[in-house]
């Protein structure tokens, strides 16, 4: 089974979701609240997928000087992923520091370490942004890996929502953007097939979440599955989509 590095940060104000709170009517209160959600629904559609979880979390040397606190990053991650996993999930989820100074090389160490000295067959990465990654799209994806050396979820603006390797690429400017394309550029570089699974609303700015509370609140409506912290959240967050001068728009109720 394909093994799922969460990327998880700390829940803090101003560090998780940044954009989020600067284009949308979220208080930075809130906005760490739908991160904490979506973190909880991302390590469940793991659990249910049936492979390992491996939480990446950044310690407190890599993070910003203003979000550092005297608990530390560990233990704010850990806190979080127990209010979601029981014992027995707790006791088979790995957590490991990132190591690197930016992303791109963080998700680089990780997966190369995880296939090349680990013999992991195949590694996924995510953040806990897309929470309609649910366990069926899990699934799907592994699959994909059975035929296919990576494995890319689309997102918007040419971003991705998910990313699976069953062999390493050279991940040095991988995710500059547009990253699907600059992923798909460096896997066929390295002579690797590439394959999609479909594109997920990743939640970074307020007109991605314009876009993720429809289509929660028409799936719950309709009966069908929904990411369920995510969609409580949502439910009861005093935010909606409406149309002012022609433009849709967040507005709180």
């Amino acid at each position: 089974m394909t093994l799922l590095v969460a990327m998880v940060e700390p829940p803090r104000e101003g560090l998780v979701l940044p954009r989020l709170a600067d284009t949308s009517p979220l208080t930075p209160a809130e906005t760490v609240g739908l991160y904490r959600e979506m973190t909880k629904d991302l390590l469940r559609a793991g659990m249910e997928s049936g492979g390992d979880v491996l939480v990446n979390y950044r310690p407190d040397d890599l993070l910003p000087e203003p979000h550092v606190r005297e608990r530390s990053s560990e233990d704010a991650v850990r806190e979080l992923v127990a209010e979601v996993l029981d014992d027995d999930e707790l006791d088979g989820t790995r957590f490991e520091v990132q190591v690197g100074s930016n992303y791109e090389a963080r998700v680089g160490n990780t997966v190369t370490h995880l296939l090349e000295a680990e013999d992991e067959s195949s590694v996924a990465v995510a953040e806990p942004v897309a929470p309609l990654l649910d366990r069926s799209a899990l699934d799907a994806a592994a699959m994909k890996l059975r035929r296919r050396d990576v494995v890319l979820g689309p997102a918007g603006d040419g971003r991705v929502h998910y990313a699976a390797f069953g062999d390493p690429i050279d991940f040095a400017g991988a995710y500059a953007v547009p990253e699907v394309e600059t992923l798909t550029a460096r896997a066929r570089d390295a002579d690797l097939d590439v394959d999609f699974v479909p594109p997920s609303t990743a939640v970074r700015t307020g007109a991605d979440l314009r876009t993720l509370i429809p289509r929660v609140a028409s799936r719950r409506r309709a009966g069908r599955s929904t990411p369920a912290h995510t969609a409580a959240f949502l439910a009861d967050l005093p935010v909606h989509v409406t149309e002012e001068a022609g433009e849709r728009t967040l507005v709180r109720k």
